[in-house]
C-alpha cells in the first residue's frame, strides 16, 4: 500500500472531523484549519489529477517545490496515493513539478500552486488549485502500490513508513505538534509531517513565524510538542 494509505487513511477512518493541519502565516496574519476529511478530498483530487491528467504511474517522479503549507499537505498525500515518487529541488526530469508563484522547474509539466490562504488559483497556464478542483473527491488505485516503490527521494514506501514510525516515538500518542520546520528535504518531510501522522496527531504549522506569538499560540492551540 502507498504511504498515504498506511499513514493517513487510519486517521481518516478513526475521526474524519478532527483537524489534521492548522496553518498560520505570520507574514500576512492568516490561520486556516483543515480536517482530516477535507485533506482527504484535496489528496484524492490531486491523485486523480496526477494519474488521469498527467499519466503519473507508481515510481514516477513528482517534484514538490513548495514550502510547508496546507496546500502542500494535499499535494504530498495525493502524490503518494497514486504511487508517485516525491522529489525536491535539484531533480531534473520530473513528470510533474508543482512550484510557488514565480518558481521554475525542469519537468514535463510545471504547475503553479498559489499558496493563497483560501485556495484561490494563481492564474498560471497550469494551475494546481484550479485544475484539481474538477477531479473527484475519492481515489481508487488501479492496483496496490508495492512497498518497494520509490516514494520520497531515494527511499521506498516501506522505508518511508518505517522512518516515520520511528520518528513518531518521540512525539507521544495523538500529539498536537507546533512546527516551524520547512519541508525542504526528505528528512524534514519525515520529521515535520509524516512523523506527526504516524503518531496519530495533528500539526500546527507556522510559516514566517513571529517569535513573539509562539508562546501564546502554544496555549491557544493546546500544543503538546514543538519542532523547530
Amino acid at each position: 500500500m502507498s504511504v498515504t494509505e498506511v499513514l493517513f487513511t487510519p486517521l481518516l477512518k478513526a475521526d474524519p472531523g478532527r483537524p489534521l493541519i492548522t496553518h498560520y502565516d505570520d507574514a500576512v496574519g492568516t490561520r486556516i484549519e483543515l480536517s482530516r476529511a477535507t485533506v482527504k478530498n484535496w489528496a484524492a483530487k490531486t491523485a486523480n489529477w496526477l494519474r488521469d491528467e498527467h499519466d503519473v504511474e507508481p515510481g514516477d517522479p513528482v517534484a514538490v517545490l513548495l514550502p510547508a503549507h496546507w496546500q502542500t499537505v494535499g499535494l504530498l498525500l495525493g502524490a503518494w496515493w497514486c504511487g508517485a515518487r516525491v522529489v525536491g529541488a535539484g531533480f531534473s526530469g520530473a513528470k510533474v513539478a508543482v512550484v510557488p508563484p514565480g518558481g521554475t522547474a525542469d519537468a514535463d509539466v510545471v504547475a503553479v500552486a498559489s499558496l493563497h490562504p483560501m485556495g484561490l488559483g494563481s492564474g498560471a497556464p497550469v494551475d494546481y488549485a484550479d485544475d484539481v478542483r474538477v477531479h473527484g473527491d475519492d481515489f481508487m488505485p488501479w492496483e496496490p502500490v508495492p512497498g518497494s516503490t520509490p516514494a520520497l527521494g531515494e527511499s521506498t514506501v516501506d522505508e518511508v513508513v518505517a522512518s516515520a514510525r520511528s520518528l513518531s516515538e518521540g512525539l507521544g500518542t495523538e500529539p498536537r505538534v507546533l512546527s516551524t520546520l520547512e519541508w525542504d528535504s526528505p528528512s524534514a518531510v519525515l520529521q515535520g509531517f509524516l512523523a506527526v501522522l504516524a503518531a496519530g496527531g495533528s500539526l500546527v504549522q507556522v510559516s514566517n513565524p513571529d517569535a513573539g506569538l509562539l508562546a501564546a499560540r502554544r496555549d491557544s492551540e493546546k500544543v503538546t510538542r514543538q519542532l523547530g
